[in-house]
């Protein structure tokens, strides 16, 4: 049985979520066939570089858009003929996906070198796919360099990283690059509510999206925890979210963050008391509440910034958020921010993790 992650992986560039101007890019040049020989995706894990990477090598060798002209000018994979169908099966002799974290020498390179010699098998291009490809050795990226600067015709390489300052700018500058956005929170939400549709599997919104935040604008760490809840629970409801993931939805943040506001400190000793009681990752939970005062803050300084967060946070999330950043008072809510700044860093290497959160909590309310 398929993986959620793999089975909804996108068939064709329109798929690919979040990443409009890079599918525009990507599907004029596959109407023109100007395909460069050498790319480079950067950008957070799980925001779609592995994928594109292997619709590109769909796109060079699809043999419909080989031999439909009409076809071609869709700029998309017929996903029908056998080198897509191939591909998508992780069949292709004609596609090397290598993973330079655990593949990082000089030896893997000079063997890509000596292979990249040969004309392809079957398809029109070799297409090799270079995963985490900052974690490649010096003497590697020298090998590497010298199969950039002169590539055979028949052969197209698709570098992704997420830590493109580790790479050499030598490589960098004979690479076409694409710079992959940290994923919306809505549009992870949307995606989760196509499979749960599909899958017949039934969920609450609210779960949805504590799933989604979870997974910190990554679509396949959302879709991963989706398979791994929906495979214990028969309905996903947030309680059931929170005490498996052990974080708590945005409803409890805003509760905590609104006695905070109001100065009540006893409820909020007793509701962070609870909330320790119940198992929860505090560390988190801090950050949360940092994530939720900042929000709070900077919409009280710059409304426009509703447009921003519209993409983060859900109708019913922003309006609370609207609502209390009207009743702040802007030094009070930077010195509490300060603080749990502080405590998150004291917490993370505390035996103790409750203690910096409460002393945060009534250095400000006192």
């Amino acid at each position: 049985m398929l993986a959620l992650y793999r089975k909804y992986r996108p068939k064709k560039l329109e798929d690919v979520l979040g990443q409009e101007i890079i599918v525009e890019v990507l599907k004029n040049a596959a109407k023109s066939d100007k395909f460069a020989h050498a790319y480079l995706f950067y950008g957070p894990r799980g925001s779609g570089k592995t994928t594109t990477a292997r619709l590109i090598a769909k796109l060079v060798n699809c043999e419909n858009r080989q031999s439909d002209e009409k076809f071609k000018s869709i700029g998309e994979p017929c996903n029908k003929c056998q080198s897509c169908i191939e591909i998508d099966e992780n069949k292709a002799l004609d596609v090397i996906e290598i993973d330079a974290a655990s593949n990082r020498g000089i030896d893997e390179i000079r063997n890509l070198k000596e292979g990249i010699k040969f004309s392809p098998t079957s398809y029109k291009y070799k297409v090799y796919i270079i995963d985490e490809c900052h974690q490649l050795t010096k003497d590697a990226f020298n090998a590497l360099l010298k199969t950039l600067e002169e590539p055979p015709a028949h052969a197209i390489f698709i570098l992704a990283t997420t830590e493109t300052e580790k790479m050499p700018t030598t490589i960098i500058s004979r690479t076409q690059r694409f710079h992959f956005k940290r994923l919306p929170l809505v549009k992870i939400v949307e995606k989760l509510k196509s499979i749960i549709k599909a899958e017949k599997i039934k969920a609450d919104d609210d779960a949805l999206e504590l799933i989604a935040a979870s997974a910190e604008g990554s679509v396949r760490d959302a879709e991963s925890l989706l398979d791994q809840i929906a495979s214990l629970e028969e309905k996903i409801g947030l309680e059931n979210v929170e005490k498996i993931l052990g974080r708590v939805g945005f409803k409890r943040t805003a509760e905590m963050a609104e006695l905070l506001i109001k100065n009540d400190i006893e409820n909020a000793l007793n509701y962070l008391s609870q909330i320790n009681e119940g198992g929860y990752n505090l560390v988190q939970f801090n950050k949360d509440l940092i994530h939720y005062f900042r929000r709070v803050l900077s919409l009280k300084l710059s409304p426009i910034l509703e447009n921003e967060f519209k993409k983060e946070l859900t109708e019913s999330e922003l309006n609370s958020i609207k609502n209390l950043s009207k009743i702040i008072d802007e030094n009070k809510i930077i010195n509490l921010i300060k603080s749990l700044i502080r405590a998150y860093t004291e917490m993370r290497y505390s035996p103790f993790a409750i203690v910096p959160l409460e002393v945060a909590m009534i250095e400000n309310l006192k």
